[in-house]
């Protein structure tokens, strides 16, 4: 016999359940017809091909004169256009984490601080507007990343499916020394609490623990929920590069992380820091291609590869418009570098003198003439010829809402679109169009250690898809030309995101 108690608790459970089990009551079979079919695994695409879609998963894949089509599914037609796997984004950060756009980081975190989970929500929202069903947040409010990666996984939001890292373990949140080299005396309370909430304990206390102290405390932030940790093998800016945790404390942070069965990452920026990490059996480096300005050794190229660690890389802002603009910026920078203002003028009144530039005038040179951009894409091209695992990590991020900036933000950084541009600037580094395809797609899954559930067109696997009106194989950015995207067996209203704009429209 029910007690009224008993019937009160199965109401509240009901109606929490409520939304995913209408989501899964809803959805039907479908059958895309006709579409040539490039599964993600780089091998030759299938031309007139069908995919049967039972539910979230795919039921079936093959030639469309052998796959039959279940009776009462809704036909799509895909003759003449071509089906993909949803794209991965392995390193975005869809909260407010105080770093918005410029010198607004500030004033847009302050406006929105109690719209967090929104600001995340519309972030993740413009990426599955592009044809993103998958995200990796490796860094950024963890407790609004957890609300939102739950609303979209339980069906009470559209979006894509995300893990979320939370603080980047060892660094002390935005307004901090580890993050953005601001002294402890010079922060504002708001500074600090901000601060404390995007390292939720796990800040830049652990960089002076005991390994034994170091693994309590890695124990407790993996109690948060986290789905991935990502730590500060070295430090965030990138001159001078300081390591950010002994080769010990390293193994500590991978070896409790890998005990959970979760990835264990790094931001790690020079060549020593991202050595030790490798030794301490990460699983993937985010940004990799950024090495302090020095290329890769033979020795470190061979380590990643021999290991199978996945290269996160940062390719949208070395390639295409970021590339033009660089190049535009190191043109203006030796025109002003071979005649300074008003030089010659100056030297008629001044007598000349010679000396030898400062290490800090020529660094400022080499800054200018975009040396470090230069190695960052060296380095991209030489994880790629030495067979690497490369997958895109954009660091794309909302910023700030336009009444905080002077400039626009750069395209090549906004979500979603961003992502698309990455996958691009891959076939710009050297990769064939199938390659980039395949670095976007089983990469990504395969760094989310969940090949197993998506990122091919395979039987089985979720229904994340994407149909273009035009071929990526003869040209990749035909990436662009999306005609339908799906994700989990649902076909997205991509015109109707974001649901609820905050700074982007729809």
């Amino acid at each position: 016999m029910l007690t009224r108690r008993t019937v009160a608790v199965l109401i509240l459970v009901c109606s929490a359940m409520w939304p995913s089990v209408l989501a899964a009551m809803a959805q039907e079979t479908i059958a895309i017809v006709g579409a040539t079919v490039i599964d993600g695994n780089g091998g030759d695409p299938l031309p007139e091909a069908t995919v049967v879609i039972e539910g979230a998963r795919i039921a079936a894949v093959g030639p469309s004169a052998s796959t039959a089509v279940p009776d009462g599914a809704r036909v799509l037609d895909g003759a003449g256009k071509f089906l993909t796997p949803g794209f991965v984004d392995t390193n975005v950060h869809t909260s407010l984490y105080g770093a918005g756009f410029g010198k607004h980081r500030k004033e847009n975190a302050v406006f929105y601080w109690e719209r967090g989970a929104e600001i995340a929500l519309e972030a993740a929202q413009m990426h599955l507007k592009h044809g993103v069903t998958h995200l990796r947040d490796s860094y950024g409010q963890l407790p609004q990343l957890i609300e939102v990666r739950d609303a979209i996984a339980e069906g009470r939001e559209v979006g894509p499916r995300m893990q979320v890292a939370g603080n980047i373990v060892g660094w002390g949140g935005a307004f901090s020394v580890t993050f953005s080299l601001i002294a402890d005396s010079d922060l504002s309370l708001w500074e600090e609490q901000f601060s404390d909430h995007l390292a939720q304990g796990a800040g830049e206390d652990l960089m002076d623990m005991y390994p034994e102290e170091l693994r309590v405390a890695i124990s407790n932030y993996l109690d948060k929920g986290v789905d991935f940790v990502k730590y500060g093998g070295s430090s965030h800016w990138s001159y001078p590069t300081m390591i950010g945790f002994s080769p010990e404390a390293q193994r500590v942070i991978v070896e409790e992380t890998h005990r959970r069965g979760l990835v264990a990452e790094t931001h790690a920026t020079n060549p020593e820091s991202l050595r030790l990490a490798v030794e301490a059996g990460i699983d993937l480096i985010q940004h990799p291609e950024l090495l302090a300005g020095r290329p890769y050794s033979e020795e470190l190229l061979t380590q990643i590869r021999e290991r199978g660690v996945i290269c996160s890389m940062l390719v949208n802002t070395i390639t295409g418009a970021a590339w033009e603009q660089h190049l535009a910026d190191v043109a203006a920078a030796e025109a002003r570098l071979a005649d300074p203002g008003n030089s010659a003028e100056w030297g008629r009144l001044r007598r000349p003198v010679e000396r030898e530039k400062t290490s800090f005038e020529l660094r400022r040179e080499r800054n200018a003439l975009g040396h470090g951009n230069a190695m960052r894409r060296q380095n991209a091209k030489s994880l790629i010829d030495a067979g690497c695992i490369v997958t895109l990590g954009t660091d794309n991020f909302p910023a700030a809402d336009v009444q905080f900036l002077r400039e626009p933000k750069p395209i090549w950084q906004e979500p979603g679109i961003g992502t698309l541009m990455a996958i691009e600037g891959l076939v710009e580094l050297g990769m064939t169009p199938s390659e980039a395809i395949v670095a976007g797609t089983r990469n990504g899954a395969l760094a989310a250690r969940a090949l197993d559930e998506f990122g091919t067109i395979e039987a089985g696997k979720f229904a994340d898809l994407v149909l273009l009106d035009a071929n990526p194989l003869e040209d990749i950015r035909n990436i662009r030309q999306q005609a339908m995207v799906m994700k989990e067996g649902r076909v997205i209203d991509v015109n109707a995101l974001p649901t609820r704009p905050v700074m982007f429209v729809r």
